[in-house]
């Protein structure tokens, strides 16, 4: 117990804040569409991904790469995709590094995030909505190079 004369305040953090961003990007033209919200990523999440995704390729055939996540394998997804006529592809499990996604992430991460400090939650949140709304163009060419496969040279043996 600490006694004192007056009331000392201590700054602490306000709690924990979420900001999830749900992702596609387009392994052809590099474009890239988010559902960005301070709730949890659900199905309803990704079914609004799906229309987002159909509304910008109305007359494409469309197969979306997806992960395991539970939420996506559900049946309400499964259904809302069927309906848009939109293919699901789930990758293997504990195959993050086939997503190419996740190098988006990634990127995401290493620019915007690392090694930064943010005083409160609207600076944290406007950091990554600024860095996914510039991705044409501040980012395209590390973009462009980050999403392409690259595959080791082995030179001139033969196998």
């Amino acid at each position: 117990m600490i006694w004192c004369f007056g009331r000392i305040f201590v700054k602490s953090g306000c709690g924990r804040q979420r900001y999830s961003v749900l992702g596609a990007l387009d392994s052809h033209s590099k474009e890239v569409i988010t559902v960005r919200t301070t709730e949890n990523i659900n199905a309803e999440s990704v079914c609004e991904l799906i229309d987002s995704i159909r509304r910008g390729h109305p007359d494409q055939a469309l197969t979306l790469v997806m992960d395991n996540a539970r939420y996506q394998r559900c049946k309400r997804v499964t259904e809302h995709a069927a309906a848009h006529d939109v293919e699901l592809l789930f990758l293997p499990a504990y195959s993050p590094n086939l997503n190419l996604i996740e190098r988006l992430w990634k990127h995401l991460k290493k620019k915007a995030l690392k090694n930064k400090h943010f005083k409160d939650f609207v600076g944290f949140r406007a950091k990554i909505d600024g860095y996914l709304d510039e991705l044409d163009s501040t980012y395209q060419k590390e973009l462009q190079s980050l999403l392409t496969l690259k595959f080791q040279s082995f030179g001139n043996h033969k196998m």
